[in-house]
């Protein structure tokens, strides 16, 4: 139950922010049916994924739930890396270290500053993965 409330928060957030820039950012989400743009624009993937479920208390009433948030940015092969670097600096201030993102009686935190990994170039497109630790816990 927790992991759909987490990607909720984080979904939700992402959501809003892609809709609302100019040019919108389309987003694929896991296992939900997306055909990329037909014109070669940019577009973004995003994906939860969770790591092992904890309890750091002698009661075992805590229970901390840990994992990535992470989002691809998808630009047309060959165009550069401006594009998708102005993007991930973007995110990194929807998504600061420490935010706290309450969705129903969970909140859940950014631990990590989000990170670049190395751009994954294909035969169209170039991704560009950036992504966080998040924290959630419960008692």
């Amino acid at each position: 139950m927790s992991d759909t409330l987490i990607r909720a928060a984080f979904e939700t957030r992402l959501t809003a922010w892609a809709g609302a820039r100019n040019p919108k950012l389309p987003i694929a989400y896991e296992d939900v049916t997306f055909t990329p743009p037909a014109d070669g624009s940019t577009y973004l993937q995003a994906f939860l994924m969770p790591a092992r479920t904890d309890s750091e208390d002698l009661e075992g009433a805590l229970t901390s739930f840990r994992g990535v948030f992470q989002v691809n940015i998808v630009t047309k092969a060959g165009s550069g890396r401006g594009a998708a670097s102005a993007i991930a600096d973007e995110l990194r201030a929807l998504f600061p270290n420490n935010l706290g993102l309450a969705w129903g009686a969970l909140t859940v935190y950014v631990r990590s500053p989000l990170a670049t990994a190395a751009a994954l170039a294909g035969d169209t497109t170039t991704t560009l993965p950036v992504s966080l630790q998040y924290r959630a816990d419960t008692e």
